[in-house]
């Protein structure tokens, strides 16, 4: 049995849950009519935990989309807004939980291969992803799609490189892998955390493809991210996969939690800025995410709502 199931949204079939009001259009009523060949952004969920299971990580991976449909779909709709140009693709969803850490592993190869046989098969030419929920293994994959449609360069804002030994899949060695396949020329990861990215990370972070600054180095000054992200992008002359880790966001909950991090609005500037530049984009994927209770779900699914209607600004 598939671990793993992909559900393709029919508005003829299935109706988004949203709440309707007089005057009002929601996000959810908007998607419900728009055709997928004509959007220029094409939202995808995934709901799952493996990856983060395989590295150990906090569970709650899994929860993280449906926590922002349930915003996403209420938010507001109207003429000019940045949602016009956005379809809803549907979600996949993990139909079996693994039994140990191994099994974990191979969930999350499996998922590998769905998600890019379900970018292939749905995203056409000059279309961008945006990918919400599950792991950050699930950067592999957007990062193999991507690089098949030519030069690929990735900025992930990240706690964890996400750099470590590619022995066994997880939501931690994306970035490893991409490398070893020469997915990318160049990986720019900012923010990351003295105190949880081990030696080996480190004798990574040293390659000449590999650009990185440590949250301390912010702290301490004179550096600033906007800075950083915004020379990484500008200095590249093809598309760029943009990661956000949601755990780099201070009290989000997230695969590792932590009270020391980003703010939710820094990393909200942070997107409407890249839209002064109008970079070339791959795809957006939000991950990490990891909500347990329904104060949590509220977190998570308005958190997750910022970033997404901010990024659809980019190319207004």
């Amino acid at each position: 049995m598939s671990a793993f199931e992909f559900q393709l949204f029919d508005p003829k079939l299935h109706q988004l849950s949203f709440q309707t009001r007089t005057g009002e259009t929601r996000v959810g009523e908007h998607l419900s009519q728009q055709a997928l060949s004509t959007a220029k952004y094409v939202l995808l969920g995934v709901c799952e935990n493996a990856g983060p299971r395989a590295n150990m990580g906090r569970q709650g991976s899994e929860n993280a989309f449906i926590a922002f449909m349930k915003v996403f779909f209420n938010s507001q709709h109207y003429e000019g807004s940045s949602t016009d140009q956005l379809a809803y693709l549907g979600l996949i969803q993990q139909v079996k939980q693994p039994a140990d850490q191994t099994e974990a592993t191979a969930f999350v190869q499996e998922l590998d291969a769905l998600l890019m046989a379900t970018l292939d098969k749905y995203i056409g030419a000059g279309q961008i992803p945006i990918v919400v929920g599950g792991g950050h293994n699930n950067a592999l994959p957007l990062m193999r799609w991507a690089a098949q449609r030519g030069k690929l360069s990735v900025v992930n804002i990240d706690a964890h490189a996400d750099l470590r030994p590619t022995d066994q899949r997880h939501s931690g060695n994306s970035f490893s892998f991409a490398l070893q396949e020469a997915l990318l020329v160049e990986y720019g990861v900012f923010g990351l955390h003295e105190a949880f990215n081990n030696s080996f990370i480190r004798t990574q972070l040293a390659s000449p493809k590999v650009k990185h600054r440590f949250f301390e180095d912010y702290l301490q000054g004179p550096h600033q991210l906007y800075d950083d992200v915004l020379g990484f992008v500008q200095h590249q002359h093809h598309a760029v996969g943009l990661e956000i880790d949601m755990d780099a966001i201070a009290l989000m909950p997230s695969s590792a939690f932590s009270p020391s991090g980003w703010h939710l609005d820094q990393m909200r500037t942070l997107l409407l800025k890249l839209g002064h530049i109008r970079p070339q984009i791959a795809y957006l994927n939000l991950t990490e995410a990891a909500p347990n209770d329904e104060k949590e779900d509220l977190i998570v699914g308005k958190a997750l709502t910022y970033l997404v209607r901010d990024f659809l600004r980019l190319h207004r």
